[in-house]
């Protein structure tokens, strides 16, 4: 696996410079499409991101073969997909409870990174 820097000027990284143009487009998608009302919508995009937990799990459990009536049934790659999906179904979650998708997630993003390793003395 490679990583690639792309730290700012500022020292911030933005490792997806699309990534909030696709979020966006993303919902765009999902709200063109609905039928449900928004309360309701945004409560079942919300529990679609148990659904996408529980494939990450099954992909886990696939590919370590820890099913013995299936056996390998999985691939690391399709557990990174899967946590990609549960990634992107959070993200569009949030931007259906705000507009201000984006800041709300750096700000937390922020509060996280700056959280001491160490429980206090």
């Amino acid at each position: 696996m490679t990583h690639q820097d792309t730290t700012g000027t500022a020292g911030t990284a933005d490792p997806a410079p699309d990534l909030w143009p696709a979020v966006d487009e993303l919902w765009s998608r999902l709200e063109a499409t609905r039928v449900h009302p928004s309360p309701e919508n945004l409560l079942l995009r919300i529990l679609k991101l148990s659904e996408e937990v529980g494939e990450v799990a099954q992909a886990v459990i696939g590919a370590t073969g820890q099913n013995p009536r299936k056996g390998i049934t999985h691939t690391w790659d399709d557990v990174q997909s899967e946590l990609c999906d549960v990634a992107i179904t959070a993200l569009v979650a949030l931007r259906t409870l705000t507009p201000e998708a984006r800041e709300v997630f750096e700000g937390h993003l922020t509060r996280v990174r700056e959280r001491p390793l160490e429980p206090p003395a």
